[in-house]
């Protein structure tokens, strides 16, 4: 991938080392009760375990992975050092969702905010509460912002042999599409049902049609991005596609735990996460990602 063809977005903030994002007490959501260290280590665990999302879990518990949450902590607005080529990589592919999305919605009638994603190492405190790596990157729709520890990276091709630097891009792009999920709504209306009691977990849940749908607009920037830029190279879309089939509900639950419980999938399988992103980076077309309305995952 020629990534160094990409626009640097000013947007990443660096807070690597920020002994801010760390603190004590506990995560809290909103202003409530703080959940214990223990109590967030545990339900760590429990995510990586059953293949769940642990920010999932925290939300579901807490009911306040909302707008309306409370705000962070405000994060020291630090710069990567432009030494730094892995920061470099990520701010040019930050830099060209902002491009794409930007165009996109402008073609739509509507504006793009751009969202901030913060680099941190070890642990980091949201609006969604206090997070390790151990959570892997994930969007805060509270702060709007992508939370990521390039360390994922790095498990990415040892634990999951998904190496390449499309496969990071296709990361960044799927946390960069629930931001755009959040701009146009999605995130609020899955909120509510959430609130109404609506089925959230298992295969054709909700939470996977969410998480589908970040995949297929994963797609529809790589489409867009490819078009105006030209960047992609030979195996890079296997690259993206192997991302996607590694970490697919069912094969992370055979890995953690010898069975596959669809009951408790929050991702989708590994078949649906490659056959969304492919569905949109084939069209290219936001209208093309209604994976809400989709009878067949």
């Amino acid at each position: 991938m020629l990534w160094k063809k990409g626009r640097r977005s000013d947007n990443v903030v660096d807070a690597r080392g920020d002994d801010s994002g760390g603190g004590g007490g506990g995560m809290r959501f909103g202003g409530g009760k703080g959940l214990s260290l223990m109590a967030i280590i545990l339900i760590v665990g429990i995510g990586w375990i059953t293949g769940q999302d642990p920010m999932q879990i925290l939300g579901q518990l807490t009911g306040q992975m909302s707008e309306q949450s409370a705000p962070a902590p405000t994060q020291t607005r630090k710069a990567p050092p432009a030494t730094d080529e892995g920061a470099e990589f990520v701010r040019s592919i930050l830099g060209d969702t902002e491009d794409t999305w930007g165009q996109i919605f402008q073609q739509a009638g509507r504006q793009y905010k751009n969202p901030t994603l913060v680099l941190f190492s070890g642990r980091v405190n949201s609006a969604c509460g206090l997070a390790s790596s151990a959570t892997g990157p994930f969007y805060c729709p509270a702060d709007q912002k992508v939370y990521l520890d390039m360390s994922f990276f790095q498990e990415m091709s040892q634990r999951f042999s998904a190496a390449g630097d499309f496969a990071q891009a296709y990361v960044i792009a799927h946390e960069v599409g629930h931001h755009v999920q959040t701009l146009l709504g999605v995130s609020a209306k899955i909120q509510t049902a959430r609130q109404q009691g609506r089925q959230m977990e298992g295969d054709g849940g909700l939470l996977v049609r969410q998480e589908l749908q970040a995949d297929c607009l994963a797609g529809v920037w790589a489409n867009n991005a490819q078009k105006r830029l030209n960047w992609l190279e030979p195996g890079d879309i296997e690259e993206a596609l192997n991302a996607a089939n590694a970490i697919g509900d069912d094969r992370l639950q055979q890995q953690g735990q010898g069975r596959v419980v669809p009951d408790s999938f929050t991702h989708g399988t590994s078949a649906q996460r490659v056959r969304w992103f492919k569905t949109g980076f084939a069209q290219g077309q936001v209208g093309q990602c209604d994976t809400f309305a989709a009878k067949n995952l």
